[in-house]
Formats: C-alpha cells, structure tokens, sequence
C-alpha cells in the first residue's frame, strides 16, 4: 500500500484540484513541524522537568501550565520567519503576535489554541492542539485584532493535532476531511484516513455533568432524555463519554460518531459560554461540518457567527447531525 504524506498530500491538492496555493502549503507544513515538536516535549514529561503550573495566567485569567507557554513558543517561533503570515494570535496571548520587520510577510492569519486540554497533562491524558487558517483582509499591513474578527466561513483551513498513544494531525482544507498519524521512526505525518465521516445517528454523548444545576432549560431536557434510556422517550440507552480535552472528544466523534456540548450556563450570565469561538469552536466546527456533522450554539451555525473580539466566548454543540438537530430544536421551542 502506498504510504503518503502530509507533504505529498499537500501537493497533490495544489496541483490537481487548486485547493491550495504554495504559501498555505508551507505554511500547513510548518504548524504540523510545530505540532510534531510540541508532541516530543509532551512525550518527556516529567523526565525535561516541564509539568505542573508556569506561576502565571493567561488572557482569561485561567492558570497555565508549563506545557501551555512552551507550546505557545513553539508555535510563534516556527512560523514567525516563513514569509506566509501578516500576523497570529493565540488563546494564550491578549493580543495579536505581530511579524518581526526582518521578516517577510504573507497573505494568511494563524489562529491557534497551543494546548488544548491542558489540565489534563499531569495525569498523562490525552491533549492537543488546535489551528486555523484566515485570509489577512486586502490593503492591512499591520494587522490589529480587528483583522482576524472574521466569521467561521472565512476559513481557508484549519485542523487540530491529538498527542495520545499516537500522534494524529486533523485537517480539513475545505473539501473533506483527512487523518495523518506520525510515524515516529521517519518523523513524516502519513495519511491514515481520508473523507472522514460522522455517523448521522449516534448513541454517545459527551458533556461535563458537574455543570448540570447550571444547564439552561433545553439542554437539561436533552440530556434527562438520553439519562433515561430505553425506559424513556428516546426508547433506547445513550453512554457518556468526557475526556476534558475538545480535541479528543471531538476526534472521537469522528471516528465512531457522537455529540459534544458544552453549552452556556447560569455560572456567569456576562459569558455567551466556556469555550473560544476564534481559537477552539470555529475550526472545530469547520472540521465537523466538513465531515457531515452540525455545530451550532444551541441557536445558530457557529460559522455564521460575527465575532466581536478576539477571545470571544460561545456556546458550542456539535456532532452527529441528527442529535444536534434535536438539541438544537429544544431551543427553538
């Protein structure tokens, strides 16, 4: 069986199907270099000294890990110099990092969440990281936060890498989505999976029942339906699953199929929800639509959503279309 890369796949699609220019190919190289090198610090661990808490708090003022600010480097510092980016921003920074001027600069906007599931790395878990691909508007030099407060549909691409027993790299390019796993020996991203589906039917759902008291009305009636099983209105039993890291619960829906929520709450009426459109809901969304999937806020596509800052927060349910539809059908009611 011929063993293809990321870089041989990459290729493929700029020249046979034009899906992709040369700069959005080498750009996606570097973030999958970038990811590759994120997965060799996680794989030492405690051995390189690099667990447990950096002492500092990021823009949402939520405590890092040592992990999160490393990975965070790793990410600049490898597609900073390129000539592919007008500028990035990160989950972990309060504002756009800008391009040094010794270096040239591109037509693309990297969005990225470094760490994604963090909490979970001192207890060896799986995490990840998340990405995603905007075109810099035409006639800015000097991209500000404005820049980037485009909608999901403005996304040219966007993917996430899953460091667990292997390390995988997800990505959609707008027609599709496809899994390459890291062969370790070679260091080559090798394609494993492509035209990835979610099931439309599905009997796991995946949320953080600890939330429940503070569910709004729809989601508490969905999820006491799916609690109640074959003896219930659904008339058969539903699992839970909950991993605490987006990018494995999302993954594991598009292997096997499934529902993610974390939907808005009574914790804090000021926040539409917990997680970051830019960062981590709009490329997730981008790749579950794209593999047959719906996300949406409880209310409305995700994608359609304008944001208004830069780490804007948003209520997210995802997954196989036809739970999504339902959950999202209690809203309207």
């Amino acid at each position: 069986m011929r063993r293809i890369t990321l870089m041989q796949y990459l290729i493929e699609q700029e020249r046979q199907t034009g899906w992709i220019n040369a700069d959005l190919r080498l750009l996606i190289e570097t973030v999958s270099r970038a990811c590759k090198a994120i997965s060799i610090a996680i794989g030492k661990g405690e051995l390189a000294g690099i667990l447990g808490s950096a002492g500092s708090e990021n823009v949402q003022g939520e405590a890092q890990k040592k992990l999160d600010v490393i990975s965070n480097e790793i990410l600049l510092e490898a597609n900073e110099w390129g000539g592919h980016l007008a500028a990035m921003a990160s989950e972990e920074m309060d504002y756009p990092h800008q391009i040094p001027h010794r270096f040239p600069r591109g037509e693309y906007l990297l969005l990225f969440d470094p760490l994604d599931g963090s909490s979970n790395i001192d207890i060896n878990m799986a995490v990840g990281t998340i990405f995603s691909v905007l075109r810099c508007p035409e006639g800015v030099s000097e991209p500000d936060e404005r820049a980037f407060l485009q909608p999901g549909t403005a996304q040219v691409c966007a993917g996430y890498a899953v460091y667990g027993p292997s390390t995988l790299l997800v990505l959609t390019l707008g027609h599709g989505v496809a899994c390459f796993t890291l062969d370790r020996e070679t260091g080559s991203f090798i394609l494993t999976q492509n035209e990835m589906r979610i099931p439309a039917d599905t009997e796991e759902f995946a949320i953080n029942a600890s939330n429940m008291r503070f569910w709004e009305p729809p989601v508490q009636r969905y999820v006491d339906e799916l609690l109640a099983g074959r003896s219930g209105p659904r008339g058969r039993d539903f699992n839970m699953r909950w991993v605490a890291a987006m990018v494995a619960d999302v993954h594991r829906i598009l292997i096997r199929g499934g529902i993610f929520m974390y939907p808005r709450d009574a914790r804090d009426s000021s926040k539409a929800g917990k997680l970051r459109l830019m960062y981590e809901a709009n490329p997730m969304a981008f790749i579950v639509e794209q593999a047959g999937g719906i996300a949406t806020n409880g209310h409305a596509r995700i994608l359609d959503i304008q944001p208004t800052g830069l780490h804007q927060r948003v209520a997210v349910i995802l997954g196989s279309k036809n739970e999504v539809e339902r959950v999202t059908g209690y809203h309207a009611a």
